[in-house]
């Protein structure tokens, strides 16, 4: 069973920083690879980075290269994305998603499990 469950998300200043976090209560968190996705009100939901389950693999949106770093936590069954230096058009609901495949992805329907979504607002 996997369950993911967002947090941090929140209302930053445009070259702020937050950092989001995803927990999966399922036991077996790290034969997943996760991923995050974003959804703006009108807009797709577009692909920003994934991670191997082991971690040693990245897959990052050319937008959020050298802005946004995902890292995992296996102990701790969490999934992090650290965004700096945030623009105003990173604002949108923020979704974790979990896989049983390696290839990283960047098309939502190529993930099987999916969060709630934390809101992350980003004023200028």
């Amino acid at each position: 069973q996997v369950r993911l469950v967002e947090s941090g998300g929140g209302l930053v200043q445009a070259g702020g920083s937050l950092r989001l976090s995803c927990t999966n209560s399922g036991r077996t968190f790290g034969s997943y690879s996760m991923g995050w996705f974003r959804q703006a009100p009108g807009k797709e939901r577009e692909f920003v980075v994934a991670i191997s389950w082991s971690g040693t693999r990245t897959n990052y949106a050319d937008s959020v290269k050298g802005r946004f770093t995902i890292s995992r936590d296996n102990g701790k069954n969490t999934v992090y994305l650290q965004m700096n230096s945030l623009k105003p058009e990173d604002a949108a609901v923020y979704y974790c998603s979990a896989d049983r495949g390696a290839s990283l992805a960047p098309r939502a329907n190529s993930w099987e499990y999916w969060g709630q979504g934390t809101q992350v607002t980003v004023s200028s």
